[in-house]
């Protein structure tokens, strides 16, 4: 069976050494599986959410779509498109928002983490908070559900935003009474590098400590000789645990060619040699991407061409029909095309139920769903099944809030409901 693997590119600031080894250089490996259909796209609308600069979000746009083709992305052979070339996402945004419980998407952690600071400088917790950057996680979700993309490679600190995508499609496939959707999972690589910075700290935007991928030569050199270094003189040997001139070296070399730099480092290399190493081998496998990076700039409108190219081709074979047929679903229908709705038996009225399942960490974990397919309770993860259907049963009695409190389980909604949930359950067992 062919995987689908959908990976997002947001379109803010200049591509980095960082980005290219842990999302470009890694990503167009793998969309070279022979059992892969791989989606690659432009996140310009998620890119709104932090800048509101058009000539920045544009001039973004253009050198990231440069990035991608320069590194060697075929857009004949993958879905290269830009997020807001595909009407398609945004409608889909609003059918998840019409079923996404607003519990869940309190808890994101972009969202937490803006309350928190908010708390911490005695501000209302929502100052500043846009409906963008609370609702991110639905237009995430729409990103992935609209073409059911099986495999999202992401960093841990994004599994969360996989698992909302999941919780809301599996949502609108119980409301809707059929599996419209595959539930996405979380691809997380942890062999792939995080490069360190100028400073030593992650290589990040965030920090100013970048070196950007397509430097030139004299500034690329200028950057990485003034990586941060200890007082070490030349003939001391050095230490490549923690060293970020090291990590660097080792996201660019092969195994020989680490061997033989770490050998250096015990035999005492200047730094400055060890610079000029650094510089003369990231140089040597940037400059042919450099050059290819540089006439696609110069071509903008090519740039255009592919994107909308892959755009239009993508609506035509899968978002156009697809969204076509969540309409239909959803009840937006031709009022031209009514049929006669044979009027149901009388059939007893959903229950609330409890699921158990086992997670790939190996723990055991139940949930409470209502009878709409609302999450009402979710476990931590347990050590065995057993504790998990003991807990069920002392749930399955609680007719109080005091019983439900405790650190195995958390809450979905407002206490009442799992009350008047679990209180229904009991009847239907009378």
């Amino acid at each position: 069976m062919t995987t689908r693997v959908l990976t997002g590119i947001t379109t803010s600031g200049t591509p980095h050494l960082g980005n290219y080894v842990g999302a470009v250089r890694p990503a167009i490996i793998a969309s070279h599986a022979g059992d892969t259909e791989s989606f690659f796209f432009l996140a310009d609308l998620h890119s709104l959410i932090k800048a509101q600069e058009p000539d920045r979000t544009q001039r973004s746009t253009l050198e990231i779509a440069a990035t991608w083709l320069a590194a060697g992305l075929e857009p004949d052979k993958v879905w290269f498109y830009r997020q807001s070339d595909i009407p398609e996402i945004s409608e889909l945004t609003w059918f998840l928002t019409c079923v996404a419980s607003k519990g869940i998407l309190n808890r994101a952690h972009a969202y937490k983490a803006a309350v928190d600071k908010n708390r911490a400088d005695g501000e209302d917790d929502d100052a500043a908070v846009t409906g963008g950057l609370f609702m991110y996680p639905v237009l995430m979700a729409a990103d992935i559900l609209l073409f059911n993309a099986h495999k999202v490679p992401v960093g841990r600190d994004q599994v969360q935003h996989i698992e909302m995508a999941r919780d809301f499609g599996q949502r609108f496939n119980h409301v809707y009474g059929r599996d419209y959707f595959v539930l996405p999972e979380a691809a997380v690589d942890d062999n792939v590098a995080t490069l360190p910075g100028l400073d030593g700290r992650k290589m990040s935007k965030s920090y100013g400590n970048t070196i950007p991928l397509f430097a030139k030569p004299s500034e690329l050199k200028k950057l990485i000789f003034s990586i941060l270094t200890d007082s070490r003189a030349p003939g001391e040997p050095k230490d490549t645990a923690g060293s970020p001139l090291f990590q660097l070296y080792q996201a660019f070399a092969t195994p020989e060619q680490t061997q033989d730099f770490a050998q250096a480092y015990a035999d005492g290399i200047g730094w400055g040699d060890a610079k000029q190493q650094l510089f003369e081998l990231v140089d040597g496998q940037v400059a042919p991407l450099r050059e290819r990076y540089e006439a696609l700039i110069a071509r903008p409108d090519d740039i255009e061409d592919i994107l909308r190219d892959g755009a239009a081709r993508l609506r035509r074979q899968y978002a156009t029909p697809f969204i076509g047929e969540l309409r239909q679903a959803v009840g937006l229908r031709n009022l031209a095309e009514q049929k006669a709705v044979a009027k149901p038996a009388a059939s007893k009225a959903a229950l609330p139920q409890f699921k158990q399942y086992r997670e790939k960490d190996g723990r055991f974990y139940f949930k409470l769903l209502d009878s709409d397919g609302a999450l009402l309770i979710q476990s931590q993860g347990l050590e065995t099944p057993k504790l998990a259907g003991e807990l069920i049963a002392v749930l399955k009695q609680a007719e109080h809030g005091d019983a439900l409190q405790s650190s195995e389980f958390t809450l979905e909604v407002e206490v009442p409901r799992v009350l008047q949930a679990l209180a229904r359950l009991r009847e239907a067992a009378a």
